[in-house]
C-alpha cells in the first residue's frame, strides 16, 4: 500500500530550539521540515525547481532584522497561493495585523502551543488560498472569560447558558457537546471562573493533540524508570488537579484503555500513576467537551459506557450558529468591539448590505470562523462601516441569497413564524420567551418570575405544562 509522501513546511527563523521543537510537532501531522535562517536563503530556494514541493511557509518575526513586512510581500509574490503563517511573540499584537495586511494568511503566537500550530497546519492542508477570507484564524482573539461574555439570545442558546451556570455552582462533571468553533472551550472556563474551585487550580488537555504513551503520562504520571525513557517521576495532571478543576477538550479522542483507566480514577478517587506501588487520594472535578455525541459512540460500542455515565450527570449541547442566525447582529456588534481595542485596528460600524450577508451564510466553522471573518475584514477595510464590499469572498459565495436575511427578526431570539410563513401557536412561542427568560436570568427563577410579571407558582406551573426543564 502506498504511503503518502510528508507536505513540506518552509520554516524561516534563526533559532534553533524552536525550529526542533516546530520539525517534531509537524512530523506528528505527516510534515516535513525544511529550516532557512534567513529570508533570502528561502526566497533562493522558491525560486527553485523544488519549490513546487512547499505546502505552506511559516516565518519568525524578528527574522530578517526590522523589515518583516517586506519579506512577507517578496514571499507572497514568490509563491502567491501558498498559506502563510506568521510567528510571532505574544507582546506584538500589532504585527499580526500587519502581517496579514503585507499578505499572510494567519498568525501564531509565542509560545508554540502543539495544538494550535497542528490546527494552522490542518487548515493550510485543506483550504486554498482565495477561500482564507472564511478560514477561522489558528488563535483566539482575547475576550473576557464568563458568562456575560458569551452573547446571544436565541432559545437553544440561552438553555445551554442557563444548565452551564446552574451546574457551574455544583460538584459533579459536565459533559458539553457541539460542534468545532461553537464556544465549547469559553464556557467550560467560564464554568469553572463561576465555580467554587475558581481559586483553585484549573489546567487544561487536548485529548487529541499528542501521542498517546505522552497523552497517558501527562495525565495519570509515572514513576521513574516505569517504562524506557521514564528517567524521572512525572505528576499527572489528575493528581495534580486535586481539588480543582481538569478540562478534557475532545475527550472523544482519548484512546479507548485511557477511557477505561480515568472511569476507574472517577469511580475510584484514586489515581495510580504508572509504574507506582500506591495510588493518591483526589478530589477532581472534569469538564469534558466532544465534538461529537457521546451517547451514540457509546452505543456504538466506540467510547466507554463507564466514563460516559461519570462525565455525563449534567449534559449541555451548544447550537450551531446556524441554529441561532438571529443572534447574528449582537455578535457581530460585540465582536466588532473587542477587535476595535487591538493595536493597529478601529473600531468599526456594519452597514445592513454586510449584515445581510453575514446572516445569510450557514457558517460551517460557527462562531470561531464568524469571528475570524470579522477580525479579517477590520484588518483590511480602510473605512468606518463595514459593507457587502468588505466580505468579496462571502458575497461572491452567497450570490442572491443575501437578502433572506432582512426578514428575520434580528436578535429577537424568538421565532413568531413557521417556514410556511404562519404565526407559530401561542403555547410554543410561551415557552420560548420562558426558556429564554431562564438563560437570561441564569436561572434564578424568582427573578423570571418577577420579569415574566407572574408569582413563583404560576411560572412552576407553567414550566411543567409545556415540559421545560427549569434547571435548563
Amino acid at each position: 500500500m502506498a504511503t503518502q509522501e510528508p507536505r513540506l513546511l518552509m520554516l524561516i527563523n534563526d533559532e534553533p530550539a524552536q525550529n526542533r521543537l516546530v520539525a517534531t510537532l509537524a512530523a506528528r501531522a505527516g510534515w516535513r521540515v525544511v529550516s532557512f535562517t534567513s529570508g533570502e536563503e528561502a526566497l533562493e530556494m522558491l525560486a527553485s525547481p523544488e519549490s513546487d514541493q512547499v505546502h505552506a511557509i511559516l516565518f519568525d518575526k524578528w527574522t530578517d532584522g526590522n523589515a518583516p513586512r517586506d519579506l512577507i510581500r517578496e514571499l507572497r509574490d514568490a509563491r502567491p497561493d501558498t498559506p502563510l503563517l506568521a510567528l510571532t511573540a505574544d507582546n506584538s499584537p500589532l504585527f499580526a495585523v500587519e502581517a496579514m495586511r503585507a499578505g499572510a494568511t494567519d498568525f501564531l503566537v509565542k509560545p508554540l502551543g502543539p495544538n494550535r500550530l497542528l490546527q494552522a497546519l490542518d487548515r493550510a492542508d485543506h483550504s486554498e488560498l482565495p477561500d482564507a477570507e472564511l478560514q477561522p484564524l489558528a488563535e483566539k482573539l482575547p475576550h473576557p472569560v464568563d458568562f456575560d461574555a458569551m452573547v446571544g439570545s436565541a432559545a437553544p442558546f440561552r438553555t445551554a447558558l442557563a444548565k452551564a451556570a446552574t451546574a457551574s455552582r455544583g460538584h459533579a462533571h459536565v459533559l458539553v457537546e457541539g460542534e468545532r468553533g461553537t464556544g465549547k472551550d469559553m464556557l467550560t472556563r467560564a464554568m469553572h471562573a463561576a465555580s467554587t474551585r475558581a481559586k483553585a487550580i484549573m489546567r487544561v488537555v487536548h485529548c487529541g493533540g499528542m501521542p498517546p504513551a505522552s497523552l497517558e503520562s501527562l495525565l495519570f504520571g509515572h514513576e521513574k524508570g516505569a517504562f524506557a525513557g521514564a528517567f524521572d517521576r512525572q505528576t499527572g495532571l489528575i493528581e495534580y488537579c486535586d481539588g480543582g478543576t481538569l478540562i478534557l477538550v475532545d475527550v472523544d479522542r482519548l484512546p479507548a484503555d485511557q477511557q477505561q483507566r480515568l472511569a476507574g480514577v472517577l469511580a475510584s478517587g484514586i489515581v495510580r500513576p504508572t509504574g507506582a506501588s500506591h495510588g493518591f487520594k483526589i478530589d477532581l472535578r472534569i469538564f469534558a467537551t466532544s465534538t461529537l455525541p457521546l451517547d451514540k459512540l457509546t452505543a456504538n460500542g466506540e467510547f466507554s459506557k463507564e466514563l460516559f455515565e461519570q462525565l455525563s450527570a449534567t449534559r449541555i449541547r451548544l447550537p450551531a450558529l446556524r441554529e441561532r442566525l438571529g443572534d447574528i447582529p449582537a455578535l457581530t456588534r460585540y465582536f466588532l468591539s473587542l477587535i476595535g481595542e487591538r493595536p493597529g485596528l478601529k473600531h468599526h460600524s456594519i452597514a445592513d448590505s454586510a449584515l445581510s450577508l453575514l446572516e445569510a451564510y450557514d457558517w460551517p466553522g460557527n462562531i470561531r470562523q464568524f469571528q475570524a471573518v470579522l477580525f479579517r475584514a477590520c484588518v483590511f477595510e480602510q473605512r468606518e462601516a463595514l459593507t457587502a464590499h468588505s466580505f468579496q469572498k462571502l458575497a461572491a459565495l452567497i450570490g442572491d441569497k443575501a437578502d433572506r436575511g432582512e426578514s428575520r427578526a434580528r436578535g429577537l431570539g424568538v421565532l413568531l413564524y413557521t417556514e410556511d410563513g404562519h404565526v407559530r401557536p401561542l403555547e410554543e412561542i410561551e415557552a420560548d420567551i420562558i426558556r429564554l427568560a431562564i438563560g437570561h436570568y441564569r436561572g434564578r427563577m424568582t427573578e423570571v418570575a418577577r420579569r415574566l410579571g407572574i408569582g413563583r407558582s404560576t411560572l412552576y406551573r407553567k414550566l411543567a405544562e409545556l415540559g421545560i426543564d427549569d434547571a435548563a
